[in-house]
């Protein structure tokens, strides 16, 4: 006998509402997509199907783990764990300070609305800045553009009045995480934006699963979206399809960009990226030219295809420019999409918000130089902070819901910074390649072992519409178990160290530990639904909130969007003067293709490639290459080949596909173990390949936020018959 329980997945920002069935002991044994759900309507991807198996999983952890001089992890009591960690943590605060101690947000850590508050809440505590996350090595760009060009009060355009869309380096029907484009049920999302009559742009090395909408599909080799984004830029304000009475009131140094997108023509441009100049023209009047004698709708949006290559944040700068110059926000009178449910129903109002360059002020690393942006110092340089002793050196690293010695660029260094720290405490369910490396590890409750709640903070970019789910608690922990709430671990160890935790504002009682009900309501205290009308809702609900409409800007405000500020166009300068990549390519003896980073709808980062329902469909990560170039190569899909960079080496199966453009090679990050493991494609137990391991962090990091280049690396194809 089975009975049916409802929550969602918080794997993403999909959010997916899950039918569980669940036997007579209370197990989930299967899931399924919930039809009846509003927003999601019966989609899940096979990631959240397969969360069952994930708890079940014989490879789970269930008790923390202490690792022993010799290697060896044994099996220690929660609370004994607590108290040395604490202990350690005590003895390194008095010596080096509490900066010496550090924490790593992982993706999971970001989907857990609990433990992503608490995690920089004890670091506050502690009196520690030292705060690290994905973000940094992943799309830090839009918040470096933010900061450096300003942002729109109210937001882009809303998706549903979109008469055109353009996606760069994103593909929003796998991925799940484009910002101008709803994470769910993104299939029938765009159906029904096809059948309003909105039109797509997509530039991406590979014919994407989203280019294939496309009315305009453009092809660049990778590492170019700098220039192409420049020649777009400058046909619009040749052609005079700039919103100009935008431009006037709101825009700083329109006549400067001019000049710095002077070189950028599109003869220059078609030269170096490989799009035609009458497709480059196609795409940039597609998306600006008016219709009818009216302005067009719609904005671009970037993913990580252009946040980790070269130039990136330039690329997402001039990529909002794109935006700015079309004036493609949500204007006075245009109703607010998402008022806000578990966020507050603030006002949005037409107006600018002024550039702020907070990296340029405050603390500084003494490893390059870098500032911080939103409160977080650059994951880019977390090993050198690790490596480089003096003050402030990192010396104990908690790390929760990552993986970072798998995810982080410069494996084989950055594995060795983890493996020199005094104290390296990893929070995970499973063994995973850092957990293997920690002095700790401590197993959390897994998704349906808890409640929770969608994103707050960033609600108005991933629902289109007022809409929560109280994802209720819906299995226990596997009897005998010993795993705790993420949140826990921070708020015992804080207890233990005396030292009080505020929580999103309130100060806890750090005598009784708090219930995840009682975090949850904090984080939702504010917001424009009340807590306990969301958990009435645990099969979500869009709920019935107040419309609001977008508010006219102050008229005494004199803030402006910077297009052209001096640091943005001396990158112009030097991008107009560099070679192009393909003569890159060509200059390195013997590298033959460029290396792109590629996304796929089986696996999250690091997360469960492990089960085998994933395994069957993706046993490891291929290299994907046109069958023109593994015919020029003399090899077929399932023959081994080696890639090599300036940096490392990896060895891979190829895989014909295409999609791909000829001369470029993709293959998915997040995959492999630590450097030293053994890969074997014919075993299905393999872990694939490292792809970070073509990386470096020793040079070429972004000035401003330390991003390495981790897509379009210049690469040698070797067979290996």
């Amino acid at each position: 006998m089975t009975d049916e329980a409802i929550t969602s997945c918080r794997i993403c920002a999909g959010m997916c509402s899950l039918r569980l069935a669940r036997d007579a002991a209370g197990r989930i044994v299967s899931a399924r997509g919930d039809k009846a759900n509003p927003l999601t309507r019966g989609y899940a991807c096979i990631k959240g199907l397969q969360l069952p198996a994930a708890h079940a999983s014989p490879d789970r952890l269930l008790h923390p783990l202490k690792r022993l001089a010799d290697g060896r992890f044994v099996r220690v009591p929660l609370d004994e764990a607590l108290d040395e960690i604490a202990e350690r943590l005590r003895g390194l605060i008095d010596a080096h300070g509490p900066e010496s101690i550090a924490g790593f947000r992982g993706t999971m850590n970001y989907s857990n609305q609990t433990a992503n508050a608490m995690l920089p809440a004890w670091l506050a505590a502690l009196g520690s800045n030292s705060f690290f996350s994905t973000m940094t090595i992943d799309q830090s760009a839009k918040w470096v553009t933010f900061e450096r060009l300003g942002g729109w009060a109210a937001g882009r355009d809303p998706f549903v009045l979109a008469d055109v869309l353009m996606f760069v380096g994103t593909n929003p029907l796998v991925t799940l995480s484009t910002f101008n484009f709803p994470s769910q049920h993104p299939v029938q999302q765009m159906r029904e934006a096809l059948a309003r009559g909105t039109r797509f742009i997509v530039i991406d090395p590979r014919r994407s699963e989203t280019a294939r909408h496309a009315s305009v599909f453009l092809q660049p080799w990778p590492g170019e979206d700098a220039a192409l984004l420049a020649g777009l830029l400058r046909i619009v304000l040749d052609e005079g399809w700039h919103d100009a009475e935008f431009c006037a009131h709101h825009v700083h140094g329109l006549d400067a960009l001019r000049r710095a997108l002077a070189p950028f023509d599109a003869a220059a441009v078609s030269q170096r990226t490989g799009v035609s100049a009458e497709s480059l023209h196609e795409a940039a009047a597609l998306f600006a030219r008016p219709e009818g004698g009216h302005r067009k709708r719609g904005s671009a949006a970037s993913g990580t295809g252009a946040n980790m290559g070269p130039h990136s944040n330039l690329v997402e700068h001039l990529l909002e420019c794109l935006n700015v110059v079309c004036g493609r926000y949500a204007r006075a009178g245009d109703p607010v999409a998402n008022p806000g449910v578990l966020a507050p129903p603030v006002p949005r109002r037409a107006e600018v918000i002024a550039p702020r360059r907070s990296w340029e002020q405050g603390w500084k690393s003494r490893v390059g130089g870098y500032g911080m942006l939103f409160g977080q110092k650059m994951t880019g340089v977390l090993g050198d902070e690790i490596r480089t002793p003096g003050p402030g050196q990192v010396r104990a690293l908690f790390v929760d819901g990552g993986n970072p010695a798998v995810a982080m660029p410069d494996q084989a260094r950055f594995v060795e910074s983890l493996r020199a720290l005094e104290l390296l405490v990893t929070i995970d369910p499973f063994m995973t390649a850092t957990a293997r490396l920690s002095h700790f590890v401590i197993p959390p409750t897994m998704m349906f072992e808890h409640a929770d709640l969608g994103t707050r903070d960033y609600e108005s970019f991933v629902l289109h519409v007022p809409y929560a789910q109280y994802a209720q608690k819906v299995a226990e922990p596997p009897a005998g178990a010993e795993v705790v709430d993420d949140w826990f671990v921070f708020w015992a160890l804080a207890k233990r160290l005396d030292r009080p935790i505020v929580f999103d504002g309130v100060t806890l009682d750090m005598d009784t530990p708090p219930t995840q009900e009682e975090l949850l309501a904090i984080l939702a205290r504010h917001g424009g639904v009340p807590f306990d009308e969301i958990r009435a809702h645990p099969e979500g609900k869009i709920f019935d909130v107040p419309p609001m409409q977008v508010q006219a800007g102050d008229p005494a405000g004199s803030a402006r969007f910077e297009v052209a500020p001096a640091d943005v166009v001396r990158e112009l300068d030097a991008v107009a003067a560099e070679p192009d990549l393909r003569h890159d390519v060509a200059g390195h003896a013997g590298f033959t293709h460029l290396l792109a980073v590629r996304r796929v709808r089986d696996v999250q980062n690091t997360m469960y490639r492990h089960l085998d329902a994933i395994r069957k469909r993706l046993p490891h990560n291929p290299a994907w290459l046109h069958p023109d170039d593994l015919a020029a190569l003399g090899i077929a899909s399932g023959h081994r080949l080696a890639i090599e960079s300036a940096h490392g080496r990896i060895e891979a199966v190829a895989e014909g596909d295409d999609s791909m453009r000829p001369g470029v090679v993709s293959i998915s990050h997040g995959w492999g173990g630590l450097p030293d493991d053994a890969w074997d494609a014919t075993d299905p137990h393999s872990a694939g390949v490292n792809v970070n391991r073509l990386t470096t962090t020793r040079s070429g990091l972004d000035p401003i936020n330390a991003m390495p280049r981790l897509t379009a690396l210049p690469v040698r194809i070797v067979p290996l018959h």
